[in-house]
């Protein structure tokens, strides 16, 4: 089994100061985004893209309620969007009249990248301007690739591992916001969303136990946890209403029989975990513990 995804790089020149509040460069990213990729499809030719990207349509949910039969995670009345941005290291950061920037955005449809359409809506955006003060700045050039990553269970014994919450992660279990990730949850939550990408976006759902998956899981205990809670918020330019956005970041040491959990949790650096994701939220990296 993989996982496939197109990683886009969008490089900019700032032809004003432009700054990037704390914790908002994924949200003044989407927003912008948001409001240029109409116009940028149709001026390709491919207007039918903003209902592709933006809003699933209602035969897509009930196809995927078919395909996953019966696996399909709880919370899924909301259809997952086929692209995550990454943008942290712009948080809290100006960037002076004539330097560059650049983010990424992870899209997870690879039956048409569109490349033309996603570097269309950043020129408009970077000539519409960012941020608060609508900054402007100039899209110098955009790079793409193909990412291929394997699921199958690592060579080797793998029985100890760091897990780094890089970006604020939100999860919910019982209908309760998890204050402690525990590894079971986590994997769960990684397991159910690669699902659902690949069911929607790609080849088809995990050819997956889903039951004695999560039962292997169960015996992988934490060893130290140093999380905590951070609680960013967004605005919506549409509406105006103000949305927590929060979530813990820190560190997790993990161990017990990991190494078929590993692909996992490494594809979560590229597909993020839990809510909110499409910001940036839920970044996660891990390293191996000796």
């Amino acid at each position: 089994m993989n996982f496939e995804l197109i990683a886009f790089r969008f490089h900019f020149e700032a032809v004003e100061p432009v700054y990037f509040g704390a914790g908002k460069a994924g949200n003044i990213i989407r927003g912008a985004f948001g409001l240029h990729f109409r116009e940028a499809a149709r001026q390709v030719g491919q207007p039918e893209l903003y209902e592709r990207i933006f809003q699933p349509a209602l035969e897509e949910q009930a196809a995927l309620t078919d395909k996953l039969e019966g696996h399909a995670p709880s919370g899924l009345g909301d259809l997952p969007r086929p692209f995550v941005f990454r943008a942290a290291h712009l948080d809290g950061r100006t960037v002076g009249r004539g330097q560059p920037f650049c983010f990424d955005l992870h899209l997870f449809d690879t039956r048409d990248p569109a490349v033309e359409a996603f570097t269309g809506a950043f020129a408009r955006v970077a000539e519409a301007g960012l941020g608060a003060n609508r900054s402007k700045a100039a899209l110098r050039s955009a790079e793409h690739r193909l990412v291929q990553l394997s699921l199958m269970p690592k060579r080797g014994h793998v029985d100890r591992v760091r897990v780094r919450f890089a970006t604020p992660t939100e999860m919910k279990a019982d209908g309760r916001l998890v204050t402690e990730p525990r590894f079971q949850i986590l994997i769960n939550r990684i397991r159910d969303r690669v699902s659902t990408l690949r069911a929607l976006y790609g080849p088809g759902p995990l050819a997956l136990d889903f039951k004695a998956f999560s039962e292997r899981a169960e015996g992988v205990v934490i060893t130290r946890c140093e999380i905590e809670r951070n609680p960013a918020a967004r605005r919506s330019s549409r509406t105006g209403q103000t949305h927590p956005i929060g979530g813990f970041v820190g560190e997790v040491d993990y161990e017990g029989d990991l190494s078929e959990f590993v692909p996992y949790l490494e594809a979560a650096r590229w597909t993020g975990v839990g809510r909110h994701t499409v910001w940036g939220n839920g970044v996660i990296e891990v390293e191996a513990v000796a």
